[in-house]
């Protein structure tokens, strides 16, 4: 459980600090987000490929997989909205 918890505010910092870089370096809002999701899709679309297939074996995701990738998702939505804050408010990046 405690392992859950830490990987879980691992991934909110580390999709928040890359999502906000990239913000910044491409001047978007909410590519992160969008990468988030193109990363998801491909998880899905290669564990539904191949007889070895993780998602229809008895071995599928658990709630131990699934709420870090969730703090992840939220780690990119603040960092978008961080940096729409940030340029509400005057400041330029870059």
């Amino acid at each position: 459980m405690l392992q859950m918890v830490i990987a879980t505010v691992l991934m909110i910092v580390l999709f928040f600090g890359i999502g906000f870089i990239l913000n910044m370096l491409m001047k978007t809002t909410w590519f992160p987000l969008y990468a988030f999701i193109a990363l998801v899709i491909g998880v899905v679309i290669y564990g539904s490929i191949g007889e070895a297939s993780f998602l229809s074996s008895g071995d599928s995701f658990t709630i131990v997989d699934i709420v870090p990738a969730i703090g992840g998702l939220v780690g990119a939505i603040l960092s978008g909205s961080a940096i729409k804050a940030l340029r509400i408010r005057g400041f330029k990046m870059f």
